[in-house]
């Protein structure tokens, strides 16, 4: 199909002679970088009225037919009336097609004219969509909690064999990580701590603070964004694998329920192994601070200690200990929800591990700062 005949041109003497714009030829995606030169040098004079005689198409593919809307767009924009006539059935048909696609991808006037509008409209979105997945996070604690009472009254229905592989790998595995991150960080405080109180000749109340904090928060709040990170991840890693894989399916099949055979092995096991390792934590944390105590400040570990059993109360070490099980749960929760909602594909497997990390660390922040709240009420 030559396109030498593809254009516009002015019906009888000039622009003048009767208003009528003839386009010939054919307007498809190969004559597309022609056509679109001599649509932009037309101007024809303002205020008149146009006809656009489309008779002498001899084709028009989905790029021609926008070249026309494009112009009769600009037309108009210029203050000429435009009418489009002649066009045979097929073609005005593709057209209207281009023109209604067209017009649905273009964002709307107030969207471009109030960019507020658009930004509460995105606000109230995302409100909807964290409602619903509360609402699904929900549902999945109590499909949890049922589970749990299934396997309290049968305790036949608990995989004794899956539980103690899962604590062994959420944690003995984890000790490595939790005591050299809790080291340091009771490093980090007493060095600060100490910093900060030898402008008041106090430095040996380092040990009260060292003691209290780690025990109460720093540790178990350490401890427990640790195992979100690792085993939380891992939790939706491993089962969005099998839903990938529809091992998942497979299992229903069966006859066989994922919630007791993956999800309570993975919670009950965390929900025994954070407890100790916050323990773990405490213990080595309370250490890095007195091995910098010695080192800074001349403590000896005898006047640590004596200090340090001067400073806390069981209730002190309780109050921390008593939220690990709650931030166990939690981070459990998450963890196998996430895994429970991978779709299909490898990426879907990646997003939600992520997911499943930030709203474990983001729920065991909120539960804390609750615990707080709650304690400091109640004077503990």
């Amino acid at each position: 199909m030559s396109d030498h005949r593809a254009g516009l041109a002015w019906a009888g003497d000039g622009e003048d002679a009767g208003g009528v714009l003839a386009a010939t030829g054919p307007w498809v995606i190969a004559t597309a970088g022609r056509l679109g030169p001599e649509i932009e040098a037309l101007r024809p004079r303002p205020g008149v009225r146009l006809g656009l005689d489309l008779s002498g198409l001899a084709a028009v593919d989905t790029v021609g037919a926008l070249l026309l809307l494009r112009l009769v767009d600009r037309l108009e924009d210029d203050g000429i009336e435009v009418e489009m006539t002649g066009a045979r059935p097929e073609h005005a048909a593709l057209i209207e097609a281009v023109h209604r696609a067209d017009r649905s991808c273009e964002p709307s006037r107030l969207t471009r004219a109030h960019p507020i509008v658009a930004m509460v409209e995105r606000t109230g979105r995302a409100t909807v969509q964290a409602a619903r997945e509360l609402a699904s996070l929900l549902s999945f604690l109590g499909m949890m909690v049922a589970a749990l009472g299934r396997a309290a009254v049968d305790p036949r229905r608990l995989r004794l064999t899956a539980l103690v592989h899962h604590m062994e790998q959420t944690g003995l595995n984890a000790l490595p990580i939790v005591g050299l991150l809790s080291f340091l960080i009771g490093v980090v405080l007493a060095y600060q701590g100490a910093d900060q109180l030898r402008q008041f000749g106090a430095e040996l109340f380092v040990v009260n603070l060292l003691g209290i904090s780690i025990l109460r928060e720093i540790g178990i709040l350490m401890t427990s964004i640790i195992i979100a990170g690792r085993s939380g991840s891992a939790f939706t890693a491993q089962i969005g694998t099998m839903k990938v894989n529809l091992e998942v399916d497979a299992l229903r099949t069966l006859g066989l329920d994922p919630m007791e055979l993956l999800v309570l092995p993975r919670a009950l096991a965390l929900m025994v192994t954070l407890p100790l390792l916050a323990f773990y934590a405490d213990v080595v944390g309370l250490v890095g601070g007195a091995v910098m105590c010695y080192f800074v400040l001349e403590i000896s570990f005898g006047q640590f200690v004596q200090q340090l059993h001067g400073a806390i109360t069981l209730s002190t070490l309780m109050v921390g200990l008593s939220k690990a099980p709650v931030f166990a749960f939690v981070i459990a929760l998450v963890g196998c929800y996430e895994g429970l909602k991978v779709s299909g594909s490898a990426e879907s497997v990646g997003r939600l591990t992520t997911r499943s990390v930030v709203v474990g660390i983001f729920l065991v922040i909120v539960l804390d700062a609750l615990f707080s709240i709650l304690f400091s009420y109640l004077g503990v």
